[in-house]
Protein backbone atom coordinates (compact mmCIF):
# COMPACT_ATOMS: atom_id res chain seq x y z
CA UNK A 1 0.00 0.00 0.00
CA UNK A 2 1.40 3.60 -0.88
CA UNK A 3 0.32 6.16 0.91
CA UNK A 4 0.60 9.35 -0.76
CA UNK A 5 0.45 12.75 1.76
CA UNK A 6 0.10 15.81 -0.26
CA UNK A 7 0.40 18.90 2.07
CA UNK A 8 -0.83 22.27 1.60
CA UNK A 9 -3.80 19.56 0.01
CA UNK A 10 -6.71 21.45 -0.42
CA UNK A 11 -5.27 24.81 -2.46
CA UNK A 12 -5.18 25.76 -5.92
CA UNK A 13 -2.36 22.71 -6.85
CA UNK A 14 -3.29 20.12 -4.79
CA UNK A 15 -6.98 20.31 -6.01
CA UNK A 16 -5.36 20.18 -9.19
CA UNK A 17 -4.06 17.27 -7.93
CA UNK A 18 -7.10 15.93 -6.75
CA UNK A 19 -9.33 16.51 -9.93
CA UNK A 20 -6.80 13.78 -11.90
CA UNK A 21 -6.59 11.36 -9.34
CA UNK A 22 -10.39 11.60 -8.93
CA UNK A 23 -11.44 11.72 -12.87
CA UNK A 24 -8.55 9.95 -14.61
CA UNK A 25 -9.19 6.36 -15.80
CA UNK A 26 -8.26 4.18 -12.43
CA UNK A 27 -4.62 2.64 -13.25
CA UNK A 28 -3.80 5.11 -16.37
CA UNK A 29 -0.74 7.05 -16.46
CA UNK A 30 -2.38 10.04 -14.09
CA UNK A 31 -5.17 8.21 -12.57
CA UNK A 32 -5.07 6.36 -9.10
CA UNK A 33 -3.11 3.31 -9.07
CA UNK A 34 -4.52 0.33 -7.27
CA UNK A 35 -2.90 -0.08 -3.80
CA UNK A 36 -2.91 3.92 -3.53
CA UNK A 37 -4.92 5.80 -1.00
CA UNK A 38 -4.18 9.37 -1.71
CA UNK A 39 -4.31 12.25 1.16
CA UNK A 40 -5.04 15.70 0.77
CA UNK A 41 -3.90 17.70 4.09
CA UNK A 42 -4.80 21.43 4.79
CA UNK A 43 -3.43 23.61 6.74
CA UNK A 44 -6.17 23.02 9.62
CA UNK A 45 -5.18 19.35 10.26
CA UNK A 46 -1.23 20.81 11.36
CA UNK A 47 0.40 24.32 11.56
CA UNK A 48 3.87 23.19 9.63
CA UNK A 49 5.68 25.52 11.31
CA UNK A 50 6.04 23.47 13.97
CA UNK A 51 7.71 20.12 14.05
CA UNK A 52 5.27 18.51 16.84
CA UNK A 53 2.91 19.09 14.70
CA UNK A 54 3.77 17.78 11.77
CA UNK A 55 5.46 14.28 13.20
CA UNK A 56 1.64 14.35 14.58
CA UNK A 57 0.72 14.36 10.79
CA UNK A 58 2.98 11.74 9.40
CA UNK A 59 2.41 9.37 12.39
CA UNK A 60 -1.30 10.00 11.66
CA UNK A 61 -1.36 9.00 7.86
CA UNK A 62 2.18 7.22 7.80
CA UNK A 63 2.96 8.11 4.35
CA UNK A 64 5.25 6.58 2.10
CA UNK A 65 5.22 9.14 -0.49
CA UNK A 66 4.97 13.01 0.07
CA UNK A 67 4.14 16.10 -2.49
CA UNK A 68 4.81 18.96 -0.62
CA UNK A 69 2.70 21.78 -1.53
CA UNK A 70 2.35 24.03 2.14
CA UNK A 71 3.82 27.33 1.65
CA UNK A 72 3.10 30.80 3.37
CA UNK A 73 2.04 33.16 -0.16
CA UNK A 74 1.17 36.32 -0.58
CA UNK A 75 1.11 39.08 -3.42
CA UNK A 76 3.88 41.37 -4.48
CA UNK A 77 3.45 44.01 -1.40
CA UNK A 78 3.10 41.17 1.28
CA UNK A 79 6.11 39.65 0.03
CA UNK A 80 8.10 42.98 0.06
CA UNK A 81 6.55 43.74 3.56
CA UNK A 82 6.89 40.87 5.53
CA UNK A 83 10.41 39.60 3.79
CA UNK A 84 11.62 37.68 7.38
CA UNK A 85 8.04 36.16 8.04
CA UNK A 86 8.53 35.03 4.40
CA UNK A 87 11.59 33.06 4.83
CA UNK A 88 11.45 32.42 8.24
CA UNK A 89 8.00 30.49 7.95
CA UNK A 90 8.78 28.71 4.89
CA UNK A 91 12.26 27.96 5.98
CA UNK A 92 10.44 26.63 8.92
CA UNK A 93 7.56 24.21 6.96
CA UNK A 94 9.80 22.98 4.28
CA UNK A 95 13.02 22.00 6.91
CA UNK A 96 10.09 20.05 9.35
CA UNK A 97 8.58 18.27 6.14
CA UNK A 98 11.65 17.16 4.65
CA UNK A 99 13.46 16.54 8.52
CA UNK A 100 10.23 14.47 9.02
CA UNK A 101 9.88 12.20 5.95
CA UNK A 102 13.67 11.68 6.51
CA UNK A 103 13.07 10.60 9.90
CA UNK A 104 9.44 8.47 9.38
CA UNK A 105 11.33 6.76 6.23
CA UNK A 106 9.08 8.44 3.37
CA UNK A 107 9.80 6.61 -0.03
CA UNK A 108 10.03 9.83 -2.12
CA UNK A 109 9.14 13.38 -1.69
CA UNK A 110 8.28 16.11 -4.37
CA UNK A 111 8.31 19.86 -3.51
CA UNK A 112 6.75 22.84 -5.49
CA UNK A 113 9.14 25.39 -6.20
CA UNK A 114 8.24 28.83 -8.31
CA UNK A 115 9.76 30.84 -10.83
CA UNK A 116 10.87 33.33 -8.51
CA UNK A 117 13.35 31.51 -7.15
CA UNK A 118 15.69 32.40 -10.92
CA UNK A 119 17.95 35.12 -9.92
CA UNK A 120 16.93 38.63 -11.11
CA UNK A 121 19.15 39.14 -13.47
CA UNK A 122 19.92 35.77 -15.42
CA UNK A 123 19.81 34.50 -19.49
CA UNK A 124 16.39 33.79 -20.73
CA UNK A 125 14.92 31.12 -21.54
CA UNK A 126 15.10 29.91 -17.51
CA UNK A 127 15.83 26.16 -17.29
CA UNK A 128 16.99 24.23 -14.05
CA UNK A 129 20.71 24.71 -14.37
CA UNK A 130 20.32 28.54 -13.27
CA UNK A 131 18.77 28.70 -10.23
CA UNK A 132 21.68 29.58 -8.21
CA UNK A 133 23.29 32.06 -10.25
CA UNK A 134 22.72 35.38 -8.52
CA UNK A 135 20.00 36.82 -6.15
CA UNK A 136 16.87 36.30 -6.76
CA UNK A 137 14.23 39.17 -7.44
CA UNK A 138 14.58 41.89 -4.41
CA UNK A 139 10.62 42.14 -4.66
CA UNK A 140 10.49 38.21 -3.28
CA UNK A 141 13.81 38.08 -1.14
CA UNK A 142 12.63 36.03 1.85
CA UNK A 143 10.61 33.93 0.34
CA UNK A 144 12.39 32.94 -2.97
CA UNK A 145 15.50 31.99 -0.60
CA UNK A 146 13.34 29.87 1.51
CA UNK A 147 12.57 27.89 -2.09
CA UNK A 148 15.95 28.01 -3.24
CA UNK A 149 16.72 25.77 0.25
CA UNK A 150 14.69 23.14 -0.58
CA UNK A 151 16.69 22.79 -3.70
CA UNK A 152 19.32 22.90 -1.57
CA UNK A 153 18.47 20.05 1.25
CA UNK A 154 17.16 18.11 -1.36
CA UNK A 155 20.89 17.61 -2.75
CA UNK A 156 22.36 17.16 0.78
CA UNK A 157 19.90 14.58 1.89
CA UNK A 158 20.60 12.58 -1.31
CA UNK A 159 25.00 13.49 -0.35
CA UNK A 160 24.06 12.23 3.50
CA UNK A 161 21.28 9.59 2.85
CA UNK A 162 20.42 8.58 -0.43
CA UNK A 163 17.37 10.31 0.15
CA UNK A 164 14.86 10.41 -3.14
CA UNK A 165 14.24 14.27 -2.76
CA UNK A 166 13.31 16.01 -5.64
CA UNK A 167 11.46 19.40 -6.49
CA UNK A 168 8.97 20.99 -9.20
CA UNK A 169 8.96 24.45 -10.74
CA UNK A 170 5.76 25.66 -11.96
CA UNK A 171 5.44 28.76 -14.05
CA UNK A 172 1.94 30.96 -13.65
CA UNK A 173 -0.93 28.46 -11.90
CA UNK A 174 -4.68 29.38 -12.74
CA UNK A 175 -7.49 27.36 -11.79
CA UNK A 176 -10.02 26.75 -9.99
CA UNK A 177 -9.69 27.08 -5.72
CA UNK A 178 -7.19 29.87 -6.95
CA UNK A 179 -7.13 32.66 -4.64
CA UNK A 180 -9.13 35.33 -5.33
CA UNK A 181 -8.37 37.78 -2.55
CA UNK A 182 -7.82 41.41 -4.24
CA UNK A 183 -4.72 42.01 -2.15
CA UNK A 184 -3.15 38.95 -2.62
CA UNK A 185 -4.18 37.36 -5.52
CA UNK A 186 -2.01 36.77 -8.79
CA UNK A 187 -2.66 38.30 -12.51
CA UNK A 188 -5.17 35.80 -13.38
CA UNK A 189 -7.41 35.54 -10.42
CA UNK A 190 -6.94 39.42 -9.35
CA UNK A 191 -8.61 40.28 -13.19
CA UNK A 192 -11.19 37.45 -12.91
CA UNK A 193 -12.23 38.77 -9.79
CA UNK A 194 -12.22 42.68 -10.68
CA UNK A 195 -14.13 41.73 -13.95
CA UNK A 196 -16.80 39.60 -11.76
CA UNK A 197 -17.41 42.83 -9.59
CA UNK A 198 -17.45 45.17 -12.55
CA UNK A 199 -20.08 43.04 -13.97
CA UNK A 200 -21.95 43.00 -10.85
CA UNK A 201 -22.10 46.82 -10.05
CA UNK A 202 -22.28 47.74 -13.49
CA UNK A 203 -18.85 49.71 -13.09
CA UNK A 204 -15.80 49.92 -15.70
CA UNK A 205 -13.35 47.40 -15.88
CA UNK A 206 -10.09 49.37 -15.54
CA UNK A 207 -6.30 46.81 -16.03
CA UNK A 208 -3.30 48.14 -14.65
CA UNK A 209 -0.70 48.72 -17.12
CA UNK A 210 -0.59 48.11 -20.96
CA UNK A 211 -1.30 44.61 -21.41
CA UNK A 212 1.85 43.90 -22.90
CA UNK A 213 3.32 41.50 -21.08
CA UNK A 214 3.99 38.36 -21.70
CA UNK A 215 3.38 35.04 -19.46
CA UNK A 216 3.65 31.36 -19.48
CA UNK A 217 0.30 30.10 -17.62
CA UNK A 218 -0.56 26.42 -16.64
CA UNK A 219 -3.69 25.12 -15.65
CA UNK A 220 -3.88 23.60 -12.15
CA UNK A 221 -5.67 20.55 -13.57
CA UNK A 222 -2.80 20.07 -16.26
CA UNK A 223 0.08 20.76 -13.35
CA UNK A 224 -1.68 17.82 -11.10
CA UNK A 225 -1.09 15.10 -13.70
CA UNK A 226 2.60 16.75 -13.92
CA UNK A 227 3.18 16.57 -10.19
CA UNK A 228 1.53 12.91 -10.17
CA UNK A 229 4.24 12.00 -13.46
CA UNK A 230 7.18 13.52 -11.24
CA UNK A 231 6.39 11.29 -8.60
CA UNK A 232 5.47 7.85 -10.56
CA UNK A 233 8.01 8.50 -12.62
CA UNK A 234 11.23 11.36 -12.29
CA UNK A 235 13.92 10.14 -9.59
CA UNK A 236 16.31 12.24 -10.26
CA UNK A 237 17.22 14.92 -7.49
CA UNK A 238 17.24 17.89 -10.05
CA UNK A 239 14.74 20.11 -10.42
CA UNK A 240 11.89 20.05 -13.34
CA UNK A 241 10.02 22.92 -14.97
CA UNK A 242 6.46 22.42 -14.95
CA UNK A 243 4.87 24.65 -17.60
CA UNK A 244 3.79 25.18 -21.17
CA UNK A 245 6.33 25.96 -23.72
CA UNK A 246 7.82 29.58 -24.88
CA UNK A 247 5.89 29.47 -27.83
CA UNK A 248 2.89 29.50 -25.64
CA UNK A 249 3.17 33.03 -24.01
CA UNK A 250 0.18 34.99 -24.04
CA UNK A 251 -0.67 38.82 -22.96
CA UNK A 252 -2.04 40.34 -20.59
CA UNK A 253 -3.88 41.97 -22.98
CA UNK A 254 -5.33 38.53 -24.38
CA UNK A 255 -5.83 37.40 -21.11
CA UNK A 256 -7.86 40.11 -20.10
CA UNK A 257 -9.95 40.02 -23.32
CA UNK A 258 -10.50 35.80 -22.44
CA UNK A 259 -11.71 36.96 -19.14
CA UNK A 260 -14.06 39.42 -20.79
CA UNK A 261 -15.39 37.08 -23.27
CA UNK A 262 -15.69 34.10 -20.64
CA UNK A 263 -17.85 36.53 -17.98
CA UNK A 264 -19.85 37.91 -20.84
CA UNK A 265 -18.98 41.44 -19.48
CA UNK A 266 -20.42 44.37 -21.55
CA UNK A 267 -19.27 46.94 -20.00
CA UNK A 268 -16.78 49.72 -20.24
CA UNK A 269 -13.19 47.83 -20.46
CA UNK A 270 -9.70 49.71 -20.60
CA UNK A 271 -5.98 49.33 -19.65
CA UNK A 272 -4.91 52.09 -17.01
CA UNK A 273 -1.50 52.69 -19.07
CA UNK A 274 0.07 55.23 -15.86
CA UNK A 275 0.54 51.89 -14.12
CA UNK A 276 3.45 50.18 -14.33
CA UNK A 277 3.70 46.64 -15.69
CA UNK A 278 6.62 44.84 -14.34
CA UNK A 279 8.39 42.72 -16.09
CA UNK A 280 7.86 42.66 -19.86
CA UNK A 281 8.39 38.45 -20.05
CA UNK A 282 10.65 36.17 -18.28
CA UNK A 283 10.05 32.75 -20.51
CA UNK A 284 11.03 29.23 -19.11
CA UNK A 285 11.73 26.02 -20.87
CA UNK A 286 10.03 22.84 -20.85
CA UNK A 287 12.50 21.05 -23.12
CA UNK A 288 13.41 18.92 -20.09
CA UNK A 289 9.82 18.09 -19.05
CA UNK A 290 8.79 16.92 -22.39
CA UNK A 291 11.78 15.07 -23.07
CA UNK A 292 11.62 12.98 -20.17
CA UNK A 293 7.61 12.51 -20.68
CA UNK A 294 7.82 11.83 -24.27
CA UNK A 295 5.36 15.10 -24.72
CA UNK A 296 1.89 16.10 -22.91
CA UNK A 297 -1.45 17.29 -24.29
CA UNK A 298 -2.10 20.83 -22.23
CA UNK A 299 -5.44 21.99 -22.06
CA UNK A 300 -5.93 24.68 -24.27
CA UNK A 301 -5.88 28.12 -22.61
CA UNK A 302 -9.00 29.86 -23.46
CA UNK A 303 -10.95 26.77 -22.71
CA UNK A 304 -9.11 26.30 -19.52
CA UNK A 305 -9.75 29.84 -18.24
CA UNK A 306 -13.55 29.57 -19.41
CA UNK A 307 -13.62 26.59 -16.72
CA UNK A 308 -11.65 28.84 -13.69
CA UNK A 309 -13.95 31.61 -14.48
CA UNK A 310 -17.14 29.48 -14.48
CA UNK A 311 -16.18 28.09 -11.30
CA UNK A 312 -15.52 31.09 -9.68
CA UNK A 313 -19.00 32.52 -10.80
CA UNK A 314 -20.37 29.11 -9.36
CA UNK A 315 -19.02 29.10 -6.29
CA UNK A 316 -18.26 33.01 -5.46
CA UNK A 317 -19.66 32.66 -2.18
CA UNK A 318 -17.22 29.41 -0.73
CA UNK A 319 -13.82 30.61 -2.93
CA UNK A 320 -11.18 32.56 -1.20
CA UNK A 321 -11.96 36.04 -2.67
CA UNK A 322 -11.65 38.53 0.86
CA UNK A 323 -14.59 39.06 1.35
CA UNK A 324 -15.92 38.50 4.82
CA UNK A 325 -18.60 36.14 3.98
CA UNK A 326 -15.93 34.00 2.34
Amino acid sequence: MSVILVTGGTGLVGKGIQYAIETEPEGSRFGKQPGEKWIFASSSEADLRDLEQTKKLFEKYKPTHVIHLAALVGGLFKNMKYKMTFLRDNMLINDNVLHTSHLTGVKKVVSCLSTCVYPDKVEYPLDETKIHLGLPHDSNFGYAHAKRMVDVANHAYKDQYGSNFTSAIPTNVFGPYDNYDLEGAHVIPALVHRCYLAKKNGTPFIVGGTGKPLRQFIYSRDLGKLFIWQLREYDDVEPVILSVGEDEEISIKEVTDAIVKAMDFKGEYSFDTTRADGQFRKPASNKKLLNLMGGFEFTPFDKALDESVKWFVQNYDSARTGNPSA
